[in-house]
C-alpha cells in the first residue's frame, strides 16, 4: 500500500509540475481529459 502511495504521490507532482509548463489553458484541459480517460481505461477496463 505504501508504494501504490508514493507512485500516486510521484505523479502528482509530475502533474503539478507539468501545469507549471502548460499556461495554455486549452492544452490544460486537453491533457486533463487525456489523462483521465487513459486512468479509466486502465483501472476499470483492463483485464
Amino acid at each position: 500500500m505504501r508504494r501504490l502511495i508514493g507512485y500516486t504521490i510521484f505523479w502528482i507532482a509530475i502533474g503539478i509540475l507539468a501545469g507549471l509548463f502548460i499556461q495554455d489553458l486549452f492544452w490544460s484541459i486537453m491533457l486533463i481529459l487525456g489523462l483521465l480517460l487513459a486512468a479509466y481505461n486502465l483501472f476499470c477496463c483492463g483485464k
